[in-house]
C-alpha cells in the first residue's frame, strides 16, 4: 500500500501565515509566558520550539524557569500582570493531582492551554462547530489533532456537525487529562466511536447513534489492544516513552496513524500498513496555542474597553 506522510509544517503553514498577517496588520504585541519547572527533555524541546515559532509570527514569548515549589506563586504573579496575555505551564510538574490543581491556578482569562475547569465546559456541549471553536479555548494539542484530521479529510464535511465522524472507529493510546481525555470527548461528540487506552483499561466513549444521547457516554470494556487495533480506522498515540511501539502487524490495512508523542510510538514499518502517517504535530500544537493567545488578547482588550 502507498502511504502518504504528512508533516506538521505543511498542515500548520496557512494558520501561521494568518497569525503573522493578523499581528502585523493590527500592530499588536500579544505576550505569552511559559513556566518550566522540570527537567523533562520533551518539555524543554517544546519550550524551544514555542520560542522559535512565536518569534516567527510576532508573539512575544518569555520562558520563566523556576523550581516547582515556587511555581504557584509565580503563576499568580503572572495572573495579575496586565502585560501578560497568556500563560502556559510545561507539564508534568509534580505528575499527580497537584498538576491538576496548578491548572486551575492559571487565570481563566489567560489560560492559553484551556486546561482549567471553567475552560473545560466545552466538553458539555454536543459538538463544536467553527463558531463555537471561536468562543471556547480548546486545549491546544487536542485541537491540533482535530485540525490534522480535518486536513486529511477524516471528517466528513457533507454531514452535519456532530455526525462528521459517524461510522469512524478511533483508538487513542493516551488518557491524560491534558490531551487524551479531552480529545476522546471531542471526537466522540462528532459521532465517532472512540477507544481510550491507558495502562489500566480500555474505555469506549461515544455519543450514541446520531447523537441520541444528550452527553457522551463512557463505558469500561474488557477488550484488549489486540482486539481494537484491527478494527480502528484511526490510531492516535501519545505515550511519553521511547520504548513503546504500536505493533504494525495488529493494524488494519489503510489505517490513519497520528503520533503526538515526543517519541516515535509507531514501528519503523508503519508505512506498510498506513494510508496516511503523521509522525509529529508539534508545530500545529504551537500554532493552536498562538490562536488561543489572540482570542485571550482580544477578550482582555474588550474588558478594558468596558471599564
Amino acid at each position: 500500500m502507498s502511504c502518504k506522510t504528512i508533516s506538521a509544517k505543511e498542515i500548520s503553514a496557512s494558520y501561521r501565515e494568518e497569525l503573522k498577517t493578523m499581528i502585523k496588520t493590527r500592530g499588536i504585541k500579544p505576550k505569552l509566558v511559559g513556566f518550566l519547572a522540570n527537567e523533562d527533555p520533551a518539555s524543554i524541546k517544546y519550550a524551544e520550539c514555542t520560542s522559535k515559532t512565536c518569534e516567527e509570527t510576532g508573539v512575544i514569548f518569555e520562558l520563566r524557569k523556576c523550581n516547582r515549589e515556587e511555581l504557584k506563586d509565580q503563576i499568580i504573579e503572572a495572573n495579575e500582570d496586565d502585560s501578560v496575555h497568556g500563560i502556559m505551564v510545561y507539564y508534568p510538574v509534580f505528575g499527580d493531582l497537584q498538576d491538576q490543581y496548578l491548572q486551575n491556578v492559571v487565570s481563566v482569562t489567560k489560560d492559553v492551554e484551556g486546561l482549567c475547569q471553567i475552560c473545560n465546559s466545552y466538553q458539555n456541549i454536543p459538538y463544536l462547530d467553527e463558531e463555537q471553536i471561536k468562543n471556547y479555548i480548546i486545549p491546544c494539542t487536542p485541537l491540533a489533532i482535530i485540525k490534522v484530521m480535518e486536513y486529511i479529510r477524516v471528517y466528513n464535511s457533507v454531514l452535519l456537525y456532530g455526525n462528521r465522524l459517524h461510522g469512524c472507529v478511533i483508538t487513542i493510546i493516551n488518557r491524560s487529562e491534558i490531551v487524551g481525555r479531552p480529545l476522546a470527548v471531542l471526537l466522540a461528540n462528532e459521532g465517532g466511536k472512540v477507544y481510550s487506552v491507558d495502562i489500566n483499561n480500555i474505555q469506549e466513549i461515544h455519543h450514541g447513534t446520531e447523537l441520541k444521547l444528550k452527553t457522551y457516554e463512557v463505558r469500561i470494556t474488557n477488550l484488549k489492544l489486540e482486539e481494537i487495533l484491527p478494527i480502528s480506522d484511526v490510531v492516535i498515540t501519545g505515550v511519553p516513552t521511547p520504548s513503546y511501539k504500536v505493533p504494525t502487524a495488529l493494524l488494519r490495512e489503510g489505517v490513519i496513524a497520528i503520533n503526538f508523542s515526543a517519541f516515535k510510538n509507531f514501528e519503523d514499518n508503519i508505512k506498510e500498513k498506513a494510508s496516511i502517517y503523521v509522525p509529529t504535530i508539534g508545530k500545529i500544537t504551537i500554532t493552536m496555542l498562538e490562536r488561543n493567545l489572540l482570542k485571550l488578547y482580544d477578550r482582555q482588550l474588550s474588558l478594558k474597553n468596558e471599564e
